[in-house]
């Protein structure tokens, strides 16, 4: 597996060795003891999925300690603008965001580790998204930053993307107090 590290600590962008044939592909989409070696030393609890229609954005989603989760993502079917917005407030890095395409033609996978809000533009119909999660789910501890905050000034490449009630009350960027 090809590992590359961004301008953020912490996130990691992973493209899989992929094995095709007349048959079809196998690739291993993760590994516990690389993960490791990547300093990556959490267990994954949960494993979520979606489908979204083309336009639809979720996010900017993440959980409060002791719930924070990481996640490790990629796309089963169609293609995403996927987006890590970093909201530790001892980093240097500290409300900087880092995107990423990825799709199920270039199976590419993006760890995302606690303390990062996260969310993705659906860029086709019917758009399969995977996560594996650190932690489960859980509704007192999730929080939402406002996807189209100007503060965090993400480049989406879609105009008017379908966002749930729920993701168009996150908060401020300038209001917001980082639990992290």
């Amino acid at each position: 597996m090809e590992v590359t590290k961004t301008d953020i600590e912490g996130l990691l962008v992973l493209k899989p060795r992929i094995f095709e044939d007349d048959r079809g592909y196998f690739f291993e989409s993760y590994n516990s003891i690389l993960f490791k070696s990547l300093g990556v030393n959490h267990n994954f609890m949960q494993d979520n999925e979606s489908s979204s229609k083309k336009m639809v954005l979720r996010g900017l989603h993440f959980q409060s300690p002791p719930f924070a989760q990481g996640k490790l993502v990629r796309v089963v079917l169609g293609k995403v603008l996927d987006v890590a917005v970093d909201i530790r407030k001892n980093s240097s890095t500290y409300g900087k965001h880092f995107a990423i395409e990825l799709s199920a033609e270039n199976k590419t996978l993006f760890w995302i580790p606690p303390g990062f809000a996260h969310g993705f533009v659906s860029l086709e119909d019917n758009t399969i998204f995977s996560y594996k999660c650190t932690q489960v789910y859980d509704t007192a501890s999730e929080q939402c930053l406002l996807w189209n905050d100007a503060d965090i000034n993400i480049n989406w490449g879609v105009s008017n993307p379908l966002v749930s009630a729920k993701d168009q009350e996150g908060v401020n960027f300038k209001n917001f107090v980082s639990p992290f």
